[in-house]
């Protein structure tokens, strides 16, 4: 007897704070994952910027301010998932789950501390759709980072592709997720270091413009490299995984003073070393570096890491994946799973000490 396919909408907001991604996907929360709808959703300036503002904020919703930020921010997913409905209608007539992962505004899983904002009860009032959310806190409150929690989806999506492989997603931060083969203890995946933060918040600073488009920017500097070996010798760099990133955790490193050219240059560099330094954690070096999130359209990231890793890189485009799609569709993945009480993490992929399963059901009313 086949399992029971189930149709999900991921909700992704994500260390880049450049918008939420909703992704429709009809998945049995095993090995068949089939992708049916995407949409972007990028946010206005003057939002992002409130959202910046709320960073960092270990208060959460005690927070009065957060707490009506985050009412702002669940109706806006809300929009979005009617959106999306309206996108692929006649595709989806019913939808079982929406897997909202909300904002991560503080985590500390050192403390056992993790936060993401996002009423997930008031979602489900708002789409009268099951939602689930809150994935990382029983991950970290066993012992787990919390994070990532992609690889588990980015097994089922490999799983006809040579072995060992590596997916690594470059977001405000860039965490990686090698392949062995289909046993949970032949998966492996931890945080890597900076993704594209610290660039996109260079840019930003310097320039007015809120990324590097197509790495261009970085090209035309020159990396210090006194700055980038500053940076790799710390400790996070050499322990072992398992280890998570928060999306500050190396703010402000690089001086200020550099000429801004240069600091999107080093920073960029500090980015692709710190991946090229991952891989030797891996049991197996991979056979093939795919890329997804926002990273793999700078070209000279994506460049600096192929000569860095000394293995072919390659986006997940090239594979027919939705290389911007993919942590969305990964959340609707996670929502079936959760509903099924499935793992959504293991000792490989988080250090939690055993199979952990996670999330929070809210029906609508």
């Amino acid at each position: 007897m086949k399992p029971k396919l189930f149709r999900a909408i991921g909700l992704m907001s994500g260390t880049s704070i450049d918008g939420i991604d909703a992704a429709l996907v009809e998945t049995d929360g095993l090995n068949h994952v089939h992708p049916l709808g995407f949409l972007p959703n990028p946010y206005e300036q003057s939002f992002r910027k409130r959202l910046r503002d709320h960073l960092g904020n270990k208060e959460g919703c005690r927070d009065p301010a957060v707490a009506s930020f985050e009412r702002e921010l669940t109706e806006m997913h809300a929009g979005i998932v009617h959106k999306l409905l309206k996108q692929v209608h006649g595709v989806a007539a019913h939808v079982d789950f929406i897997g909202f992962h909300g904002q991560t505004i503080w985590h500390q899983p050192a403390k056992k501390e993790t936060i993401q904002i996002g009423d997930g009860a008031l979602l489900a009032r708002m789409t009268k759709i099951p939602v689930i959310n809150d994935f990382r806190t029983a991950d970290v409150k066993a012992g787990g980072h919390g994070a990532p929690l992609v690889p588990l989806y980015h097994r089922a999506l490999a799983a006809k592709l040579p072995k060992p492989v590596a997916i690594l997603n470059i977001g405000g931060v860039s965490n990686v997720s090698w392949i062995g083969g289909d046993e949970d203890n032949e998966i492996m995946a931890f945080d890597v270091g900076p993704g594209n933060a610290m660039i996109d918040d260079w840019v930003l600073h310097h320039t007015g413009q809120s990324y590097d488009e197509y790495g261009l920017f970085a090209a035309s500097g020159q990396v210090n490299m006194a700055v980038v070996d500053q940076v790799l010798s710390n400790p996070f760099f050499k322990q072992k995984p398992p280890k998570s990133l928060d999306r500050d955790a190396f703010k402000n490193l690089v001086p200020d003073e550099l000429a801004p050219a240069d600091g999107a240059a080093t920073l960029t560099m500090i980015t692709a070393r710190a991946v090229a330094e991952g891989l030797n954690f891996m049991p197996q070096k991979p056979h093939h570096l795919y890329v997804t999130g926002g990273g793999r359209l700078n070209n000279t990231l994506m460049r600096w890491i192929a000569d860095l890793a000394h293995v072919p890189v390659s986006s997940v485009d090239d594979l027919g994946w939705s290389g911007d799609g993919l942590e969305a569709e990964a959340f609707a993945y996670l929502a079936v799973r959760s509903h099924l009480g499935l793992p959504l993490s293991v000792p490989g992929t988080t250090g939690v000490p055993r199979p952990m399963t996670g999330g929070k059901l809210h029906k609508p009313a």
